[in-house]
């Protein structure tokens, strides 16, 4: 798979409700995290791993954001954009809403989330393994938010992110491969949410997990743009690598 070819959607169609008055009349996805609009940090990440084709799904406030990024060009990519319409759709309608940009592989990220992720790496197992998909994960043990996934084994044993349990010792890390068969499960303009898709396609065994190295950054609540923001400072300061993943007691939110 050529992953010049491959494109990413990044779902940026989220109303900000937890960042209150953070965010105003301002999507997500333009918020100031380290000096820019924190797309234009995502956008320059995908550039680096040699991803070229993206396509923003969006819906509140999303003419600003076709605004700012336009065609794409000015971050060395192409970028395209499918709009949710009157009525917001949820992750997975949103998906299903862009199929038609999407093509036969792609990826999946949420718009208020940085990650460093080895695209090439993943692609090679999606296409060695086969299956409709490669969710990541990363050990979370309820670090950062709330553990949702059974990976015993290197295997994808459960997911579910509204019935937790105590085995749960990782959490989806934001980031999936799909194939276009996926999205068959997704009804056509109706709303409908992407956790509740995934947890069907892991519970059938048609999609399988690959684990994370590198910590997530999400910018969804004002203590992890905070976060965010000092991780881009100092990324900015070092580009060669991301910092180390950091262990529990090293100032990192530990979810009770």
């Amino acid at each position: 798979m050529d992953i010049a070819e491959t494109p990413v959607a990044i779902l940026a169609g989220g109303l900000a409700t937890r960042l209150g008055p953070v965010a105003g009349r301002v999507p997500k996805a333009l918020l100031e995290v380290a000096g820019r609009p924190f797309i234009a940090h995502q956008l320059a990440r995908l550039r680096e791993t040699g991803i070229r084709r993206v396509v923003l799904c969006v819906g509140h406030l999303g003419a600003q954001v076709e605004a700012y990024v336009g065609d794409g060009a000015a971050h060395g990519l192409a970028v395209r954009y499918s709009y949710d319409g009157p009525t917001l759709l949820g992750t997975a309608g949103a998906l299903r809403r862009a199929e038609a940009l999407l093509g036969e592989v792609f990826w999946v990220l949420y718009g208020d989330a940085y990650l460093e992720v080895d695209y090439h790496a993943v692609l090679a197992e999606l296409e060695r393994r086969g299956g409709l998909g490669i969710m990541l994960v990363l050990r979370n043990e309820n670090r950062w938010d709330r553990s949702n996934v059974v990976f015993r084994g290197g295997r994808l044993v459960r997911y579910d992110k509204a019935r937790p349990t105590p085995d749960m010792t990782h959490i989806d890390y934001g980031a999936a491969v799909l194939r276009r068969a996926a999205l068959a499960r997704v009804p056509p303009d109706r709303p409908c949410d992407l956790a509740d898709v995934y947890r069907d396609l892991v519970d059938e065994g048609l999609v399988s997990g690959y684990e994370a190295t590198w910590r997530f950054y999400e910018i969804g609540s004002p203590a992890g743009l905070a976060e965010t923001q000092r991780y881009l400072e100092r990324r900015a300061s070092a580009p060669a690598a991301p910092p180390p993943l950091p262990t529990v007691g090293e100032g990192e939110a530990t979810v009770a």
